[in-house]
């Protein structure tokens, strides 16, 4: 059977909808001519194109229904918690209760925001058994470290790690040369940032589709910001969650890169390796946005997918970079240099098992992941690393993400 689509001259960009007055669909009218032996049929159809938007901003009866305050306050919570970590003056109770509990902040309003990190750490991704090394970390922080913060350390003996020369770089390590405040901070970029996005709010399976049936029938379960009544679909809610986990500390239309202390910041960083990586998330994020809006879920779940792949490629980049810095700053005599580049590489390790690449696998196991930690942190951890052991795992992992390898 021979098929041949022949455009009609009249494409029109109309309002979808009575209920949703501020998103522009294009309607295309396509003529199908469908020929089989000793007979013509002629099909019209309509075809709906969701327009890309300009930004990420939604309206509906001119008041935004764009909101996700709650993954702000998490993500401003996390900048919190990384600095404590480096303040040795913060007890093991004080820094259980920002990372548990979601109070004791500097920024009084995130006390009363009712959220917390740890919460919606290692939600989905991964194993349960991580976010119980978030808690471990703090315990070592604040009783192995913490006490020996201004005492020299060496291998094998916890303490305070200088470079050699002016300027020279300050770590604060356990016995293995571990960064605590690094491994903790990278480590949340997968298991509470990325995990949310790919796993969680952006996944058909955890949250989209169970919100198909409401959106389809315009049911509001959320009250935006300024609005007087209900006027936020769960689905279009649950986009907008995930978007704040990357997005959260700044203007949602045009949101600065490299804000905060998660993954906004290493998008930001990746930009050299990839240029244009943070435009095409961005991108999606807001035609995805407007698919959900436009009941288009193939659309939808295709700009999912742009965005899982992509944020993934930020995890997969830095985890072999650090490794790549650290091997050469050992090389060069810097170890608090090799320290602080191998904490950041353990944390990205880590969080390599949260990712999607495109066919939406995790780069890595738990299992996988579990085993590149035990290799560097075997004998006395860092200080027994070598530059070629360092540069042969950054090459595996440059293997199995499929990503080039980086300095």
């Amino acid at each position: 059977m021979k098929k041949r689509l022949t455009l009609l001259l009249c494409v029109l960009a109309i309002v979808s909808c009575a209920k949703e007055p501020e998103t522009i669909i294009e309607y295309q009218t396509v003529e199908k001519i469908v020929e089989t032996p000793g007979e013509t049929v002629t099909v019209v159809e309509t075809v709906e194109t969701v327009l890309p938007p300009d930004a990420y901003s939604f309206t509906r009866g001119g008041v935004s229904t764009v909101y996700y305050s709650g993954q702000t306050a998490r993500v401003k919570m996390a900048s919190e918690i990384y600095s404590a970590l480096k303040t040795e003056t913060y007890t093991q109770t004080q820094i259980d209760a920002m990372f548990s509990l979601g109070t004791g902040f500097t920024d009084t309003t995130l006390d009363t925001s009712g959220k917390t990190v740890r919460s919606k750490t290692a939600s989905y991704g991964g194993s349960a058994t991580v976010k119980s090394l978030f808690d471990g970390w703090i315990t070592e922080a604040t009783s192995v470290v913490f006490p020996v913060w201004n005492t020299n350390g060496s291998k094998g003996v916890a303490g305070q790690v200088t470079d050699p020369g002016t300027g020279g770089r300050s770590v604060r390590v356990n016995a293995k040369g571990m960064e605590i405040n690094q491994i903790f901070t990278k480590g949340l970029i997968g298991a509470m940032a990325l995990d949310q996005i790919v796993n969680g709010y952006l996944d058909k399976t955890e949250k989209l589709d169970a919100a198909q049936a409401g959106n389809d029938a315009g049911d509001f379960a959320y009250t935006s910001p300024g609005a007087t009544e209900a006027n936020v679909t769960k689905m279009e809610h649950y986009w907008d969650e995930g978007f704040g986990y990357l997005y959260g500390q700044d203007n949602q239309a045009f949101p600065a890169l490299g804000k905060g202390v998660l993954l906004n910041k290493y998008l930001k960083k990746v930009e050299s390796n990839e240029p244009g990586i943070s435009k095409n998330i961005y991108d999606a994020f807001a035609l995805g946005r407007a698919a959900i809006v436009a009941k288009n879920y193939t659309l939808r779940d295709e700009q999912a997918a742009i965005i899982k792949s992509e944020l993934s490629k930020v995890i997969g980049y830095k985890a072999a970079f650090y490794l790549r810095g650290g091997g050469k700053n050992i090389t060069e005599g810097k170890m608090a240099d090799a320290f602080h580049a191998l904490s950041e590489g353990y944390g990205f390790i880590l969080s390599l098992q949260f990712t999607k690449d495109a066919n939406g696998a995790a780069y890595f196991t738990n299992a996988e992941v579990n085993a590149f930690l035990e290799r560097l942190s075997a004998g006395d951890g860092f200080w027994d690393r070598t530059e070629d052991e360092l540069k042969a795992m950054a090459t595996e992992i440059d293997a199995k993400t499929g990503l080039p390898a980086t300095n």
